[in-house]
């Protein structure tokens, strides 16, 4: 590979990718400000062979979004709302009884449950619904509630991050997703969340998880208001944490949507293709520690999603039904891709597809075409 990397300004880093050295922050901001997204992508690309050989993994999962009325009111949301929006919503336990009963049959091995900071909900129905959904699917890995619905949980219970969670796990909690990190930049925070809790909080929460034996996601959101810089020490924070924990399965950049959001009218606009594969590749590149890198299809679209298998990316999330979150800001993409759908993009991509669980146990990998 060095052969192709001569005369390019990424010479040196290309030099300490291939001889498995350490990335450092200048050397992420450099990526993060170069537009030879070729060979940020070659370099990704090596990175993800020697990780996962020709692997590209999914998932066949379903979201139940139960409520959307928050009390954060993030500017770069367009899910949550005030109790008397009209577009506000909140599932009955009757309700999210018959989402998991819709799936009982489709051999789905993950049910992924986020919402909304609801004020009035008790913590006795977050417990209700997990049992509730395991009962239904008792062989079904349930990852739900985010490190800030965490937080909000033990500051209405006036416990620890680690009671709540082993409350939750008792009742049927699998594992976390990884989002609310947004951007950790305390700058950023300020200006766009500052009803949500800190970055530094963020981390805390998921020390805590991966302390007690869970295991989580993580997550960052870009195209905003951040910087190269900002992006990159986001990564390194994760970077720091998986090293002492080790308890991160994946990465997963979240494209910002600013249609109907707080952003929407201050002329920023939806990210590239060339930038969100760009961010893939530097997060495949500067996250060693990390075994896997995730393109939400549903944020990047699923043609971007695919071509992004060559850049860096082992895993394209899955099957989803029913995403709310980021339809509400303007993803044109479907709510759900049928298997054979995913199958025929990792294979058109010359990949081979492997089927996983949550905690990346291989389910089938064996497929035949169809």
């Amino acid at each position: 590979m060095m052969d192709l990397f001569s005369n390019s300004e990424l010479a040196g880093i290309a030099k300490k990718v291939v001889a498995g050295q350490r990335l450092t922050k200048e050397d992420g901001i450099k990526l993060m400000n170069s537009n030879d997204l070729l060979a940020i992508g070659q370099m990704a690309d090596y990175v993800r062979q020697k990780k996962n050989g020709n692997k590209a993994y999914f998932i066949h999962n379903r979201h139940i979004n139960h409520t959307n009325i928050c009390v954060n009111e993030c500017k770069f949301c367009a899910f949550g709302v005030d109790e008397k929006h009209e577009t506000a919503y909140l599932m009955t336990l009757d309700e999210i009884e018959a989402r998991a009963k819709e799936v009982v049959d489709t051999r789905v091995s993950e049910v992924h449950i986020v919402g909304g900071l609801h004020p009035d909900l008790s913590f006795d129905f977050y417990l209700e619904m997990l049992r509730l959904v395991k009962a239904i699917l008792p062989n079904t890995h349930i990852q739900a509630f985010t490190a800030v619905e965490i937080a909000y949980f033990a500051k209405q219970l006036e416990t620890t991050y680690e009671d709540v969670l082993k409350q939750l796990r008792s009742a049927g909690l699998g594992s976390l997703p990884g989002g609310g990190a947004e951007v950790f930049s305390p700058r950023v925070r300020e200006q766009l969340c500052h009803k949500k809790i800190s970055g530094e909080e963020w981390l805390k929460v998921m020390e805590s998880v991966h302390k007690i034996g869970m295991r989580s996601n993580a997550t960052m959101l870009y195209g905003h208001i951040e910087t190269a810089e900002e992006r990159i020490d986001h990564l390194l924070k994760l970077r720091e944490l998986q090293d002492r924990t080790g308890g991160f399965m994946t990465f997963i950049p979240l494209a910002f949507h600013p249609k109907n959001t707080g952003l929407e009218d201050k002329g920023i606009l939806k990210t590239t293709g060339f930038e969100d594969l760009k961010m893939l590749a530097v997060s495949r590149l500067m996250l060693d520690n990390f075994d896997h890198i995730k393109a939400f299809w549903i944020m990047v679209g699923p043609k971007l999603a695919q071509i992004s298998l060559s850049f860096g990316v082992d895993d394209i999330d899955g099957t989803v039904i029913e995403e709310k979150i980021t339809h509400a800001a303007g993803a044109e993409t479907g709510q759900g891709m049928t298997k054979r759908e995913i199958l025929n993009l990792i294979r058109k991509a010359g990949k081979v597809p492997v089927e996983r669980d949550t905690l990346y146990n291989v389910i089938q990998e064996d497929f035949h075409e169809s």
